[in-house]
């Protein structure tokens, strides 16, 4: 069926972030020369379409369109530069032609949509045209045959630039059923807006207009619709307030299906084919050597010739037109890449796909809270880079905490521009952090988002840490927020979060909540020198709480089942290291002491309890080896039930295996006990002994099999045969201490240490 378009009106019908369309979109305006140009797009941004021919604006860009009064309501409509439309843009305001969105306005598709999720993006149609129109070409690849018939043209110097879209218009016709109800087609309301506005630009006087939207709409548009029909449809829509903006966009972003117009698998390879002047595929393949060159690949300009061959013979045989993606990856692959798939994926995601960021005018509309991030960004020297990678701080340095305050109050607020990583220097200390930084487009509406808390950084994160304060579901909830607020220095907000924690503190008598409160409450206590800020305010708080612990603890490890027990061991490995970093004198030392010594003697606390404290105990030489000995013989004699000697040994061994390479008589007790369990009860005891040794390091599991074996399945025994004095008599230790090997690495441990010789 072949349909005529409508006097003094060109429908250029286009695929989405297509390098054939677009070049055809340029060549078809350059020959209409149109004296108005109409673009698919939200008729609020306008006003905004002057910022394209800004010197700064470099594409990809999105427009970013949310609801006021709710912006985790928003969408984007992204620009390429292969998209057809920025294309028709860019030629509209270069030939000083006017032009303008003509889609149905934002405010009616929020409106309409139900939550947060695209409102902007079409509903599909109920069938794939592209499909259709390959399957009654021959084809069963949709995409490969919209390539060969579109995206991989190059429009001649003399042909009709406009025939190529009269004859999508008559290939969408025939797809698109006539006499469809128009109030049951979802994309109907747009198409009688789209209406409305060419009539509107007829009666403005213009006589060559030109229209630039989805190969699926020329159909309705080419048609005469009555006036009263378009009008029903759009009487009465409801409406919402929203604002409209200029975003960066990434290519990687254009390559998921999300948003509107989005979801092309190669938006790199497109870019390169809209962007080559000429030998689209020998300028490919000499960027793909180089890439693999640069990541020390073998690769040389016969290579690259090679390539280019066999890439061209593949289409031949193929029946293709030109080389598309599939025979220059199969090409790449077989020359380049020596039939491996581990460089043609960095291939592909450094080309195929890429990391290109756009760029936005500084003028352009933004909210407050963004213009505030813009600046500290220049001021930190922190640019928004598409790629993730590694930022190593060094908090004593002014520049580097403005960073880490910037990226802390970032995450409060749930700009996740960057996150925690573990420091590249393997530094203990609190003035090193690691970030790891990827910015995403995604970000402009968490910062839109979170503009409602205020319009700066800091005094948005501090209204939100407040307001976290206030509905903290959990202590360990407070005291998080406590030591985020000491890394991101909010002292506006710290008082209102210290004293939610303390009336949490003081209301909450269990003690599983306040051990798990305790280790961030301490933490927070070491960042005052560094990061200049004062944390003395939580000592007094921290200090309480430790010693509500130690009351608390031993009668709250009565009779917990197994569960349990495993939740409280890591809480009691916490709290001690928290109350070994808190405590400055020997009081709460001792009352921790006594706690642990009253855990481990109890004998209504589960064994992996005891065992976790018995190791503390020992590591903090409140007992000597002679005593956690005595300890692990009464344990692991006949009288106690096997799977709690299991547990025992899984709690006493957890922080280590190297005291079992040690300490003979440990290690012949752990043997001696081992071989007498009953065979019955064996299968219960072994996921707990495979645990627990599963956790040393290979060179220790090595060692202590190696000893065991070469005693011939005994290593003393009884605990008394073979006391630590014996080591000399196992394989891998000396007779006796060496005093001349000794005192060279005395001498070096002193000199860590600073110690004078008086004092070694």
């Amino acid at each position: 069926m072949t349909q005529q378009q409508p006097a003094g009106v060109a429908l250029l019908g286009v695929r989405h972030h297509g390098p054939g369309s677009a070049r055809a979109v340029a060549a078809a305006l350059e020959q209409y020369r149109p004296d108005v140009v109409l673009i698919e797009g939200p008729p609020e941004a306008d006003s905004l379409l002057a910022f394209a021919e800004h010197k700064d604006m470099v594409p990809p860009v999105a427009l970013l369109a949310h609801v006021v009064d709710d912006p985790a309501r928003a969408a984007f409509w992204p620009f390429a530069a292969f998209s057809p439309e920025w294309v028709a843009l860019r030629h509209a305001l270069d030939n000083r032609v006017p032009v303008r969105f003509i889609d149905l306005p934002a405010a009616h598709t929020f409106a309409f949509a139900q939550g947060p999720a695209n409102p902007d993006e079409p509903a599909p149609p109920t069938l794939d045209p592209i499909a259709e129109l390959a399957r009654a070409a021959g084809h069963d690849d949709p995409e490969q045959w919209w390539d060969d018939a579109v995206e991989h043209r190059l429009p001649g110097g003399t042909e009709d630039a406009l025939a190529p879209f009269r004859l999508i218009a008559e290939a969408m016709a025939e797809l698109r059923p006539p006499g469809d109800d128009p109030a049951k087609d979802s994309d109907a309301r747009r198409e009688a807006y789209m209406r409305r506005q060419l009539r509107a630009a007829r009666r403005a006087g213009h006589q060559r207009i030109a229209v630039v939207c989805g190969a699926w709409h020329v159909p309705a548009l080419a048609a005469k619709h009555p006036v009263a029909e378009d009008d029903a449809l759009l009487r009465g829509l409801p409406k919402a307030k929203v604002e409209l903006t200029w975003v960066p966009w990434t290519h990687r972003r254009l390559s998921q299906y999300t948003g509107y117009g989005a979801g092309i698998a190669s938006p790199g390879w497109y870019q390169h084919l809209f962007a080559a002047p000429d030998r689209s595929l020998v300028r490919w393949m000499t960027k793909v050597a180089a890439l693999l060159r640069a990541e020390d690949h073998p690769v040389s300009s016969a290579h690259v010739i090679e390539a280019v061959r066999l890439a061209e013979t593949l289409a031949a045989m193929r029946g293709r037109p030109l080389p598309g993606l599939a025979e220059t990856t199969d090409a790449v692959r077989a020359v380049m890449c020596e039939g491996s798939d581990v460089p043609l994926a960095l291939v592909h995601d450094r080309m195929v796909v890429g990391d290109a960021l756009g760029e936005v005018p500084d003028d352009a509309p933004a909210v407050p809270l963004q213009r505030d991030l813009t600046r500290q960004q220049r001021a930190l020297r922190l640019k928004p880079e598409p790629g993730e990678r590694e930022l190593d701080l060094d908090l004593r340095k002014d520049t580097d905490a403005g960073r880490s305050r910037l990226l802390h109050r970032l995450a409060l607020l749930g700009i996740d521009w960057g996150r925690a990583a573990t420091s590249r220097t393997a530094s203990t200390g609190t003035f090193r952090e690691s970030w790891l930084l990827r910015w995403e487009p995604d970000l402009a509406v968490s910062i839109a988002e979170a503009g409602i808390w205020g319009t700066t950084v800091e005094s948005a994160a501090t209204a939100r840490a407040r307001d976290q304060a206030a509905h903290a579901g959990s202590l360990g909830e407070v005291t998080a927020l406590a030591e985020t607020c000491l890394l991101a220095d909010l002292p506006q907000a710290l008082p209102t979060v210290l004293q939610a924690l303390a009336d949490r503190a003081a209301l909450d008598a269990d003690v599983a909540h306040l051990a798990e409160a305790l280790p961030a409450l301490v933490r927070s206590l070491r960042y005052g020198d560094v990061r200049g800020t004062d944390a003395t305010a939580l000592r007094g708080l921290a200090e309480g709480l430790a010693v509500r612990i130690c009351i608390g603890l031993p009668p709250a490890c009565n009779s917990l089942d197994a569960e349990g027990a495993t939740a409280m061991a890591v809480h009691l490995g916490a709290t001690h290291a928290a109350v070994a970093l808190l405590a400055d004198g020997p009081s709460l030392r001792e009352r921790w002491s006594a706690a642990l010594l009253s855990l481990a003697r109890r004998d209504t606390v589960p064994g992996l309890l005891r065992g976790r404290a018995a190791r503390l105990l020992l590591d903090d030489n409140q007992w000597d080896a002679e005593e956690a000995a005595r300890q692990m013989a009464l344990t692991l004699s006949a009288a106690t039930p096997p799977t709690e000697a299991a547990g025992w040994i899984e709690g006493f061994l957890a922080g280590g295996g190297m005291l079992l390479v040690h300490d003979s008589r440990l290690l012949g007790l752990v043997d001696e006990w081992i071989t007498s369990v009953p065979e019955a009860v064996f299968p219960d005891v072994l996921p707990l002994l495979r645990r627990t040794f599963s956790g040393f390091e290979a060179g220790v599991r090595r060692t202590v099999g190696e000893r065991i074996r070469s005693d011939g399945g005994g290593t003393g025994g009884g605990g008394g045969a073979s006391g630590a004095g014996q080591v000399a008599h196992r394989p891998g230790f000396a007779a006796a201490l060496d005093p001349e090997r000794a005192r060279a690495a005395r001498a070096t441990a002193a000199l860590l240490l600073g110690l004078t010789e008086d004092h070694q």
